[in-house]
């Protein structure tokens, strides 16, 4: 007896790659993952190798497949969720032609400014372009260099060769299914951060003349744009027989991490947010409406689900601050530290904060290690621990950091429900940290609403992917899905720790009003 049709979802993020078996109406029946090397550059790049991006998305789709639990006949698509913000140039045989440029790249930054100064302007641009992208995106480039606006005039700015050889900039998805497929092509989603397209229309999302001119990009080497459900192609006969498929089984466009996450959540109704903590994390909601809040950088953008669009709300590093202290801190690679490899120890840390009580005995953790984003968009932002004294103990320091990393999704609420116009009434939780269930609490706690934790809630972009796929053949509506995912547990806020958090909040607040200008100072390199 089988389960029945599958699709074989794919979830590359910054960290590695996931893939994973779901049902049509999303159980999963198993799961593999790789992890995949990131370069930080001297020069202040982030960078990862679209080469290993793909290897690792072979050997551990050989490694699922092979443990048997469908029959190849049954796996009916291939559906990928992706990382966004990533670009890598190809040439006109789709090899990549540099290392891919990542979402925490900030090299871009002045090649952006120089393009979009003008003789007046506002938030370092020229205001006539801000009002164009505002009101054809709903967004603007960010001045951090962090997106594929960025990236784009990086290469053709500070690698000429390669622009000149550029036949497509493709985002992280875009590369992926190209490998796929043989396809050129990208994404409503995908797309979106290269700041070219008039989204007015979310059924209909197209490249605007005027934008691709004020991109400083040729318009040939941006590719053409599909929605999320299409099928997108056939798969390709060498990578059928790789992995033991049928030749041109289907692959389905997908989406990028956010817009899949929501989906896999289950939070798919309008105003119904989920909050996502990976390597960074992110506040989402469907609404039925376009929007942009250039202040606290909030925007709704285009999606997978049809005639609505995604409210996003981007904060640089959230699970990143425990694999820093994990990594840097507990267990670095040096003179003190005589372990060969560092062990996997996330349930030792949750144990670890579950024993300190709410306010982490009076430390405080601010969790911008990679700068911010929003409510936000400073990148010389930097992380510290605040109020430190002889009395507290390394258990401290670790709730101090899922503390701050509420806190910090706290500080994005506010701007959030103004956005929506409503109050935030329950938030479903998903990504790494949707594992932790003291995290889980601290954040029901911090932000004072009941959070709840998706099953399997790091495979909740490949459920979105699957979903997507599923949509996309046929086989269900997006209304379906709330019903699809189930949820482990529910946490209830508990008022004995609201005034505690309370207070903590208010120093958080007051630490980044001291700060921001001292690190602005300390940090003035990354502002060039």
């Amino acid at each position: 007896m089988t389960a029945g049709p599958a699709i074989l979802a794919v979830d590359l993020g910054t960290s590695g790659v996931k893939v994973a078996l779901i049902t049509l109406q999303g159980q999963v029946l198993g799961w593999e993952s790789q992890p995949i090397g990131l370069l930080i550059t001297p020069d202040g790049g982030a960078e990862q190798s679209p080469e290993e991006w793909w290897q690792a998305f072979l050997s551990s789709s050989r490694r699922l497949l092979a443990r048997g639990l469908v029959p190849a006949g049954e796996v009916k698509a291939i559906c990928c969720s992706t990382q966004g913000e990533g670009t890598v140039p190809v040439d006109r045989d789709g090899n990549a032609l540099m290392n891919c440029i990542l979402w925490m790249d900030m090299r871009g930054a002045a090649c952006l400014r120089r393009q979009a100064k003008g003789a007046v302007n506002v938030m370092g641009v020229d205001a006539l372009k801000l009002l164009r992208w505002i009101r054809l995106t709903g967004g603007m480039p960010s001045i951090t260099g962090k997106d594929p606006a960025g990236h784009m005039l990086l290469v053709r700015d500070h690698f000429p060769d390669v622009y000149a050889c550029t036949h497509k900039f493709l985002n992280v998805l875009d590369y992926i299914n190209l490998r796929l497929t043989g396809r050129f092509g990208a994404t409503p989603d995908s797309i979106l951060t290269s700041w070219v397209t008039d989204n007015r229309d979310p059924g209909a999302i197209r490249y605007h003349a005027r934008l691709v001119r004020d991109s400083g990009i040729e318009a040939a080497k941006f590719p053409e744009i599909v929605p999320c459900t299409a099928i997108f192609g056939g798969l390709r006969a060498e990578v059928a027989e790789a992995l033991g498929l049928p030749r041109d089984l289907p692959v389905v466009a997908g989406s990028i991490d956010t817009t899949a996450a929501a989906i896999g959540a289950g939070a798919v109704a309008d105003f119904q947010p989920h909050l996502y903590i990976g390597t960074s994390s992110w506040i989402a909601a469907h609404v039925p409406f376009k929007k942009t809040d250039p202040i606290s950088a909030l925007a709704s953008v285009p999606c997978a689900v049809p005639d609505r669009y995604l409210l996003i709300a981007l904060q640089a590093t959230a699970g990143g601050n425990l694999t820093f202290l994990r990594d840097q801190i507990f267990f670095p690679h040096d003179e003190l530290q005589r372990e060969e490899a560092t062990p996997d120890l996330y349930q030792t840390l949750d144990r670890m904060a579950e024993r300190v009580p709410a306010g982490s005995n009076g430390v405080l953790y601010t969790p911008w290690i990679w700068g911010e984003r929003a409510p936000v968009d400073e990148r010389t932002l930097r992380a510290g621990f605040y109020n430190l004294s002889l009395h507290n103990t390394r258990a401290d320091l670790v709730r101090a950091v899922l503390e701050g990393v509420a806190l910090n999704t706290r500080w994005l609420l506010g701007p959030v429900e103004r956005f929506m116009g409503r109050k935030v009434e329950s938030i479903h939780l998903a990504g790494g940290g949707g594992n932790s269930d003291v995290w889980c609490q601290i954040l029901a706690d911090v932000l004072d609403v009941p959070v709840r934790q998706v099953q399997d809630p790091i495979l909740a972009n490949a459920r979105g992917a699957a979903f997507i796929a599923a949509a996309g053949l046929g086989e269900i509506t997006f209304d379906d899905v709330p019903g699809l995912v189930p949820i482990k547990r529910t946490a209830m806020p508990d008022p004995q720790n609201r005034a505690v958090y309370d207070q903590a909040f208010e120093a958080f607040q007051q630490i980044y009003r001291r700060m921001s200008p001292v690190y602005k100072r300390l940090n003035r390199r990354d502002q060039v």
